[in-house]
């Protein structure tokens, strides 16, 4: 007689009957539901017409813009804010009834009926609290009102976001306050617009609730001792000196019936569970590769939304893992790029469920593929000086340059802890040392070019700068191209990259906020450092300057050049030559948040004003509380999963497996038990996995944030760790058709 073989049921759908006459039946789940709805996919709308507007046209079109505020403001008015804008002078405030009626009636005209306060709380998202511009009239009809004051400060709820202790739940009051760096702008709505206006956040009592205002101190900061290095090479025009930045957004598609279909997906944003495909990313076929039509469309709807809001998005394309993609803007003013980074994070998410699909940027939603990251190229500048760490041609004779660079140096030996705090999160931690990620190790890539300048001048004084090449590739309808003096890396996590800093450990999840505030202050305190140094050195001789700067930078380099690191952070021998170093190697969030609470990490923010030690606390408390409640949701989420989908499953396959192997024995025939035995026992050891990880959840009691974060790492989460291990496994031998939830094979190809 044949058998017949119970395991993966066949393409179409159909599944075999086992001997004995055991029928293993569809189950009719939610995930062949998915997998049907996504083969049979349409779009659920015409496709656009892109021929009717150009992008000149579309870009900043709903953006309260300087050349809009310039058409309708008075010249007077419009030179005020420019002053402030460009220059960072005081905000007249007198001007605000006439900016406020002259943008209430632009918005109007575009449809708007409420204005919204857009503010950046300690979750790291986007709030906003809409108020309509209609006011009731004595006559029973409404007017539409907008008055500098509703401009200049709204009155949202303090207590209801994070604060970190600095308000209770029962004292309420705090401020938004209006930002006029970052202009204000339309969102469409189908139903209508809404002007927005980006803000500040701040308790009754005047300290910070948010992420952007201790974004626009540090850039204050910064401005302020980049001009007294300025000052020392006799640049003293007073242009404002900014730092810039262009986040890099990496991001998941997948299609919106497997997100529904996927608990942890919804719940966490990320897979609990997931059995490694038969292909994954090993092939490098989708790096680069020609984009799907239905994930074009995508982004070129994206990409048109954010034109209109004035986001200057540049590149798109493929990134490495299936699934995986990136849209990077260009370089903007730090605190204008923070929200432009929050904008893109809104309409990538909001647009993909147009085209039935969900947007992942969690750090890793999928194991043993690339996470995603937020890559933050950091520069400063001024409309004087332009970019001022452009190297140029010849570095070693831009002392400038090399005085700014070797700050950056300085800062981030000085404070590498500081940095990995700052990228800290519990999602994060899943990605940072694996699959193109840089490890939690902080160091610096320089190239061959600058690291052979500065080893110059550690050893008396530079004189060459190895030159850039031309290459050639033997092809003679191919141009010679110009060559780069050195190659990248990927594997560091801040990195030189020919005219600015990549500091490419920011995961994609979070808001570039914190490492900016965080950049900007220890390159402040640097600039600070080495512009007290200089400016005793010469007493006031520039004659002099020449010589203290060798002398500065050659002992810079001697106490912090070993930040510097060109090779692979992947391997083990640099963790060895790191822990050699004296470099930190804070491998989880529960090792790296502590930082914020060191004395000279207080010092350092308290003495440039851009947190108080109560607002630093504030953050630590937030940023735990956050740590450990990720970490309970994906807890609980992985025991509910668990017992409810997955232990089900490989009970009735266990069960038909035992029925079908009594039913052969019956009739003589041999029938190898092995797959069995091996089911039976990862059973076990699963039911056996969530027991204990429901009592790891149970048993603590911590003394305090720090450590209840550490029981988290250090004792829930290789538990859940354990569940994960045997429903992966379960997931290799479980019949397919039994199988609840969508697999990474599933999710990952099936477009």
């Amino acid at each position: 007689m044949s058998s017949t073989t119970i395991g993966k049921s066949q393409s179409n759908g159909q599944v075999p009957t086992g001997a004995g006459g055991v029928t293993i039946n569809s189950s009719g789940s939610a995930r062949q539901a998915a997998i049907t709805a996504v083969t049979n996919y349409q779009p659920s709308s015409p496709p656009m017409n892109f021929t009717q507007t150009t992008t000149q046209q579309l870009f900043n079109a709903n953006v309260f813009s300087k050349a809009v505020m310039k058409d309708r403001l008075p010249k007077p008015i419009y030179k005020s804010l420019m002053k402030t804008i460009e220059s960072g002078d005081k905000l007249d405030s007198s001007a605000a009834d006439i900016v406020a009626s002259a943008m209430k009636d632009w918005a109007i005209e575009k449809g708007a009926t409420h204005y919204a306060h857009v503010f950046y709380p300690l979750t790291g998202s986007t709030a906003e609290k809409h108020d309509s511009f209609l006011t009731p009239s004595g006559d029973g009809s409404a007017i539409a009102e907008f008055s500098g004051s509703q401009l200049i400060q709204g009155e949202p709820d303090g207590s209801s976001f994070p604060t970190g202790g600095i308000r209770q739940t029962f004292e309420a009051r705090g401020y938004t306050i209006w930002d006029v760096t970052s202009p204000a702008y339309i969102l469409e709505n189908p139903n209508g617009t809404t002007l927005c206006i980006p803000t500040a956040f701040v308790s009754w009592t005047g300290e910070a609730l948010d992420k952007k205002t201790p974004v626009l101190r540090s850039m204050q900061a910064l401005n302020t001792q980049a001009q007294r290095i300025l000052a020392l090479f006799g640049k003293t025009d007073g242009a404002l000196v900014s730092s810039t930045a262009g986040p890099e957004q990496e991001y998941f598609l997948i299609d919106r019936n497997f997100f529904f279909a996927r608990p942890d997906l919804l719940n966490c944003g990320r897979t609990l569970f997931g059995a490694k495909p038969p292909k994954g990313q090993e092939f490098d076929d989708h790096y680069f590769g020609a984009i799907p039509e239905r994930v074009l469309a995508y982004m070129l709807e994206c990409e048109r939304e954010l034109f209109k809001l004035g986001v200057p998005v540049k590149t798109r394309h493929n990134e490495v893992a299936p699934g995986q993609y990136e849209i990077a803007p260009m370089f903007e003013f730090a605190n204008i790029a923070t929200d432009h980074q929050q904008i893109v994070m809104m309409v990538l998410s909001k647009i993909a469920t147009k085209y039935g699909m969900t947007c992942l940027m969690h750090e890793k939603p999928f194991a043993g593929v690339n996470g995603s990251g937020k890559h933050v190229n950091w520069s400063m500048g001024s409309s004087s000086q332009g970019n001022m760490l452009d190297p140029g041609e010849t570095p070693h004779e831009n002392a400038q340059f090399l005085l700014i660079c070797a700050a950056v140096i300085r800062a981030v030996h000085l404070y590498q802890g500081l940095l990995r705090a700052v990228v800290a999160s519990a999602s994060n931690d899943h990605r940072l040392g694996a699959n193109e990620a840089p490890p939690a190790i902080i160091s610096i890539f320089l190239g061959d070019q600058l690291t052979d300048v500065f080893e110059q001048i550690k050893g008396g004084g530079a004189n060459s700068s190895i030159p850039r090449g031309t290459l050639t590739v033997g092809v003679d309808v191919l141009p010679p191209l110009p060559k780069d003096a050195g190659d990248r890396n990927r594997t560091s996590p801040f990195a030189f990259t020919g005219n600015r800093f990549e500091f490419r450990a920011v995961g994609s999840n979070q808001s570039i906020a914190g490492p900016l505030v965080a950049m900007n202050t220890i390159i402040a305190e640097s600039l600070d450092y080495c512009a007290t140094e200089l400016e005793n050195a010469t007493a006031g001789d520039p004659s002099k300057l020449n010589s203290a700067l060798q002398t500065l930078l050659a002992d810079i380099m001697e106490k912090h050049g070993s930040i510097v690191f060109n090779g692979d952070g992947y391997s083990d021998e640099w963790h060895e030559e790191a822990k050699k170093r004296g470099l930190l190697n804070l491998k989880t969030t529960a090792d790296a948040l502590p930082v914020l609470k060191e004395q000279a990490i207080k010092d350092l923010f308290s003495k440039y004003g851009v947190l108080s030690g109560r607002e630093l606390e504030s953050r630590l408390e937030t940023y735990l509380e956050q740590y450990c409640l990720s970490v309970k949701v994906e807890a609980n989420t992985t025991i509910e999963m668990a017992r409810t989908m997955i232990f089900p499953a490989a009970i009735r396959y266990q069960s038909q497996l035992a029925t079908t192997c009594a039913n052969l024995k019956l009739i003589g025939y041999e029938f190898d038990t092995d797959t069995l035995d091996k089911v039976t026992e990862l059973v076990k050891a699963l039911q056996d996995s969530i027991v204990d990880l429901e009592t790891a959840m149970s048993n603590h009691d911590c003394a305090d944030s720090i450590a209840e974060a550490n029981y988290y790492c250090n004792s829930v989460i290789p538990a859940m760790n354990f569940v994960r291990q045997y429903c992966d496994e379960l997931e290799d031998y479980v019949a397919d058709d039994m199988w609840p939830l969508p697999t990474y094979q599933e999710m990952l190809f099936i477009r």
